[in-house]
């Protein structure tokens, strides 16, 4: 575990200390929760958009495959 110093406005470390006191917790172990719980969404993100990236792309639909893509001006014809 690492010591770290954190510069919080007034107001924000008083919420920080109710909160903390409510759910019997410290704030130091609270920001650590929320830290971890970040790191995590991140990574899982990355993950999600790493196997997505991976598939390649996809027709738009059965019909187009193997077609190319429409021009701008067809696309937007009226």
């Amino acid at each position: 575990m690492r010591n770290v110093t954190v510069t919080l406005d007034d107001r924000v470390a008083d919420w920080a200390r109710v909160w903390a006191a409510r759910h019997r917790t410290s704030v130091s172990k609270m920001l650590g929760a929320l830290l971890a719980e970040k790191m995590m969404q991140e990574e899982q993100y990355e993950m999600a958009m790493e196997e997505y990236l991976a598939q390649g792309p996809e027709p738009i639909s059965a019909e187009m495959q193997g077609l190319p893509y429409p021009s701008r001006e067809s696309a937007h014809e009226r």
